[in-house]
């Protein structure tokens, strides 16, 4: 049964493996390697993310080198596009707002 993209983006260790592929294909090995997780749990994970379509999975060998699929990803992009107008509108005002009670910056007396 597939996963469903925003299901499988919901978990934060999901996140960050694909965070990890940003730089190429890894395996699981490499991948299980970053986290204080057990291979198989980080298996687990992979396996939702390949479900969601979000990796695919290279046998090579011995090893399971998995890669990024970047185009499920498009689709929560075109979700959350609605949202950015709001979202940067409230950032801006939260930096506006530390920007005006920041203390000032400390000045230094020896320009070297």
């Amino acid at each position: 049964m597939p996963t469903d993209v925003y299901g499988a983006l919901a978990n934060p260790v999901r996140r960050q493996l694909l965070h990890a592929l940003l730089d190429g294909p890894r395996a699981v090995n490499d991948l299980a390697g970053r986290f204080e997780l057990s291979r198989p749990a980080v298996s687990e994970h992979l396996q939702v993310l390949r479900q969601a379509g979000l990796v695919r999975e290279e046998p090579r060998g011995r090893q399971r080198y998995y890669h990024l699929v970047a185009d499920p990803l498009a689709e929560v992009s075109r979700w959350l596009h609605p949202f950015e107008h709001y979202w940067r509108g409230r950032l801006t005002a939260l930096g506006e707002l530390l920007d005006a009670t920041a203390p000032p910056a400390p000045q230094n007396q020896d320009p070297r």
